[in-house]
């Protein structure tokens, strides 16, 4: 790893966003195509939204006449319909829960090599999938799976596990954890940073609103600059805890 030139990193609010603006413009071109490929791979399924109408099919089927060959083509057109939504849905689902966390796990590991000062490697977009494949989805399953839980218990909760489970995607590429693990160690990392990091995702909705604003265009420096900012945080933290048990594990 190169140290030379390294930047400052305080697991602090403002320390982040402010290495996060340097890591950006340090890196600008990289990382801009780090986000336009997430951007592509991340946006399909997005876009997924089949809406039938059965005025499209010349009525509802309570104006449909059962013994009219006519009407029964409109049953089985809208079954035919039906089917292909259905399909298509199940396609988006498993590409959101099989393929895009692969891209958005390797995409942040390449922000925390930018962070480290060194070059990006864009294989990460695909090691996941010969690598720690199953740790990925599994890591992304459960991390969703707690948060709703907690979104369920009155909201708050589900706001609190988001927060601490924070850094289990840099985890499970960074250390190559498995996905119990990963979690374990997330929530041991972001004790006491919790409101760091509900406050940096809470500006970082603004910033998002302000890049928006400029002509869209903006949303990209925005979201390299949000990207790098917990990139940051999440390297400070993990330099703090190394310094921290360096002594334990030169004393065992």
């Amino acid at each position: 790893m190169e140290t030379t030139n390294a930047y400052t990193l305080k697991p602090g609010y403002s320390n982040s966003f402010g290495t996060g603006w340097q890591v950006m413009k340090d890196n600008f071109l990289r990382l801009f195509l780090v986000v336009i490929v997430l951007a592509i791979v991340t946006g399909p399924y997005k876009l997924v939204d089949f809406k039938l109408d059965p005025s499209d099919l010349h009525g509802g089927p309570w104006n449909w006449n059962w013994d009219n060959a006519q009407d029964f083509q409109n049953i089985l057109g809208l079954a035919s319909l039906g089917l292909f939504a259905a399909f298509f849905a199940l396609l988006a689902g498993l590409y959101v829960l099989l393929v895009a966390p692969v891209f958005q796990f390797g995409g942040k590991m390449i922000f925390v090599q930018a962070v480290r000062r060194e070059k990006p490697d864009f294989e990460y977009f695909i090691k996941g999938f010969m690598g720690n494949y199953l740790s990925i989805i599994l890591a992304n399953l459960l991390v969703i799976a707690l948060v709703v839980l907690g979104l369920f218990a009155i909201l708050i909760p589900g706001i609190i596990i988001a927060c601490r489970l924070a850094f289990v995607s840099y985890i499970v590429m960074d250390k190559k954890l498995d996905p119990i693990e990963a979690v374990e160690l997330s929530w041991k990392m972001t004790r006491g940073h919790g409101w760091k990091i509900f406050f940096m995702g809470l500006s970082s909705f603004f910033i998002v609103i302000f890049g928006l604003i400029l002509f869209i265009v903006g949303v990209f420096p925005a979201m390299i600059w949000i990207s790098s900012s917990f990139a940051a945080l999440y390297e400070s933290v993990n330099l703090e805890m190394s310094r921290t048990e360096m002594p334990e594990t030169a004393a065992a």
